[in-house]
């Protein structure tokens, strides 16, 4: 079977069957933007496409790409509300990226929304002159499948939506392969056996493109490579003003306005500590139209009036699912808001845990962020970790008994003169000396202590719920500031822990999660009745799975990729498929696959590189080209390297993952950069060819 078999003088139901396929493809999109919002401008596009198609069929046929493409974007400016030139100058050189950027159904924007129509209108003008002057039938269908294709890789569908939306490509791709001119045969049987099992193949390929992971977690999506930049300006830590706001108590931070009983506000949730700082590793995104938040949970809304907090972080809770009045950016692992706007007013709302009876519950050891990093913990502070809960495995009673331990043995500081700092030395000093602290010293030293013993916790910054009121509004105060541990429970997520017993100081009924956690609290044994735990054994499924995770499936995943994605597409499709495969190896490999994947990522910044070059040298060169500060993550990298090839030992477990959090930190550093050159550094494609 030819082209030329079957391209002979395609008719109205071919062009229509193929205009259908494209605006299937375009459509694919709807888990990213919702159907509402996308399907206007895509049928506006294949509909002008067919209206220049009748226009052009016997006069002007050289011009109908030139007719299609501007009424195609003329259609689009009426069809989606806020389109400019210059916003859709944006989209099409960014729209890609702030959709990446987004949490999903993502802000139907014009400057993010318009990249999907002018990806059909692109396709439409392609696939007509494939069709129409070429008369290459099967070649016609390609740039509707690139679409399609990028769309999987945005957002994979799964399971029987996959199989659907493969067949609704597949019915109109049908018309233009087997309709024929008049007096002419249709396709054969056996031509129909050689094209339709092929175009089978490739469509479901790309349908189930991100569904082929052996280990069971989400599909992969382009995004998990693709964070938001925080401000040029930096993060500020509120942990570090709770002593300077407990001065001044009566100033006035926020007030809030709902019909729930809200027992805490978060500013920031903290999960990584050196000994010395305690810091966060946000994925921050673009707040989209909402998130999902938990599933049954009850959904509650509060109007918040910015008063006295200057930083950028905005109250939160632990599940937002929506925000009006501005446009944050938002951790949806810890819920955290930020804003990079003068947002002085705007209506949360977000979604309650019902984590119901919490005295069987198990820990998650698997939780992100857990079981972080310690520093050089000092030698007397492991022993006064078993002490506290009389030697018994990490477990959720453990925790509370923990949490029973600080409330019992430490009081919290009052008057002036309070206590700062939350590292190694200050923390010492408060465990084994003064035992007096704020509420900073109460959740760091909560969190340093479960850690040691193998509880999953993080350290999380915000102000209590209030009870005074005026005008409606509740009002918080800085005599209201709290930082608390959070640990983390199987099925339920991060339940927060009270070590400095402020609830019971506060007039407001606990409920949720905080009511759950206090009954659990109520039901803990005396510490006389408590016994050491045996040894669990280990749960090895995880690392079974992971194991199976490995050979032919992504090259096979690749090679399909490559068939049907263009190179715009391709580039940035094969460097995060490879980023996958590099962050999938284990030990010392994984270690050089972090490596591997520093190197490219600033070889594709413009960042001159020698074979030989170690990532020290590497970090001198790339500071100096790039403007942006390097040196810590490549230096950290530097030594996990240095240690997994040169050790007497074999790389431990953790070597991996901490080389990939310094290629985190370097992603975010690079985010900083402007727009041109993170478009340059995403498509170029020399490091995909570069032999290894």
């Amino acid at each position: 079977m030819t082209d030329r078999d079957l391209g002979q003088s395609p008719g109205r139901l071919a062009v229509a069957g193929l205009l259908a396929a494209t605006a299937v493809a375009g459509l694919l999109f709807t888990p990213v933007f919702g159907l509402s919002a996308l399907a206007p401008p895509v049928l506006v596009v294949v509909l002008v496409g067919y209206g220049c198609f009748e226009l052009c069929r016997r006069v002007l046929t050289s011009w109908r790409p030139v007719f299609v493409l501007l009424l195609g974007i003329a259609g689009l400016f009426a069809s989606v509300p806020g389109t400019t030139p210059a916003v859709l100058a944006r989209a099409v050189t960014q729209g890609w990226l702030l959709t990446l950027e987004s949490t999903w159904p993502a802000r139907p924007d014009a400057e993010q929304l318009l990249f999907v129509p002018i990806l059909v209108l692109l396709a439409t003008v392609l696939g007509l002159e494939l069709l129409l002057r070429l008369r290459k039938r099967v070649v016609a269908l390609l740039p509707g499948l690139a679409v399609a294709g990028l769309s999987q890789a945005y957002q994979a569908l799964t399971g029987l939506t996959a199989i659907l939306a493969a067949l609704a490509f597949l019915a109109p791709a049908g018309l233009v392969l087997n309709v024929a001119r008049p007096g002419r045969p249709r396709l054969s049987g056996m031509s129909v056996l050689l094209v339709v099992p092929t175009v089978v193949a490739i469509v479901a390929g790309v349908a189930v493109i991100g569904t082929l992971d052996p280990v069971g977690r989400e599909p992969y999506r382009l995004a998990d490579s693709h964070a938001a930049a925080p401000p040029e300006n930096g993060l500020s830590n509120p942990l570090h003003e709770i002593a300077a706001r407990l001065a001044a108590p009566g100033q006035e931070v926020f007030r809030y306005r709902t019909d729930a009983t809200v027992d805490r506000w978060r500013l920031l949730v903290l999960d990584t500590f050196d000994g010395a700082n305690w810091s966060t590793d946000t994925d921050l995104r673009r707040l989209g139209v909402r998130l999902d938040g938990t599933t049954g949970g009850k959904v509650d809304t509060a109007d918040v009036r910015i008063t006295g907090l200057t930083g950028p972080w905005l109250p939160s809770q632990q599940n937002p699912v929506s925000v009006t009045g501005t446009e944050p950016l938002v951790d949806t692992g810890s819920g955290a808001l930020l804003s990079d706007s003068n947002a002085r007013n705007y209506t949360l709302s977000w979604s309650e845990v019902d984590a119901g009876d919490l005295s069987s519950a198990q820990l998650d050891p698997q939780a992100v962020g857990g079981l972080g990093g310690l520093g050089v913990v000092p030698d007397d502070i492991g022993q006064l970790a078993q002490t506290a809960v009389h030697g018994m495995q990490p477990s959720l009673q453990a925790a509370l008994q923990l949490e029973r331990f600080l409330t019992e043995n430490y009081r919290v500081a009052t008057g002036d003169n309070l206590p700062t700092g939350d590292g190694w030395p200050q923390l010492r000093q408060f465990l084994t000396q003064t035992k007096v602290g704020t509420s900073e010293q109460f959740a760091a030293a909560y969190v340093a202590l479960a850690r040691i013993i193998g509880i999953p916790a993080r350290l999380v910054v915000g102000y209590r719920g209030a009870t005074e009121t005026s005008d409606g509004y509740h009002v918080v105060r800085n005599r209201d500031v709290q930082a608390w541990p959070e640990v983390a429970v199987a099925g339920v997520g991060w339940v927060p822990l009270d070590p400095t017993a402020s609830a019971q100081q506060t007039q407001l009924p606990q409920t949720g999660i905080s009511k759950a956690a206090a009954q659990a609290r109520s039901q803990l044994p005396p510490e006389n009745q408590l016994q050491p735990q045996p040894d669990l054994p280990p749960d090895t499924t995880q690392d079974q799975a992971t194991s199976a995770g490995t050979g032919m499936g992504w090259a096979v995943l690749i090679g399909a990729g490559a068939l049907v994605v263009c190179w715009i597409f391709g580039v940035p499709l094969a460097k995060a498929v490879r980023t996958r495969r590099r962050r999938k190896r284990a030990g010392a490999a994984g270690v050089l696959g972090a490596w591997a994947e520093v190197r490219d990522l600033l070889i594709a910044h413009r960042v001159p590189y020698r074979v030989g070059m170690t990532p020290r040298d590497l970090a001198a060169t790339a500071g100096a080209k790039l403007g942006v500060p390097l040196e810590e993550p490549m230096y950290g990298l530097a030594g996990v390297l240095d240690f997994s090839l040169w050790a007497r030992h074999p790389a431990p477990d953790g070597a991996a993952p901490h080389a990939w959090a310094q290629v985190r930190a370097i992603r975010r550093a690079l985010a900083r950069r402007p727009w041109r050159d993170r478009l340059r550094a995403a498509l170029e494609s020399r490091t995909l060819l570069r032999k290894r």
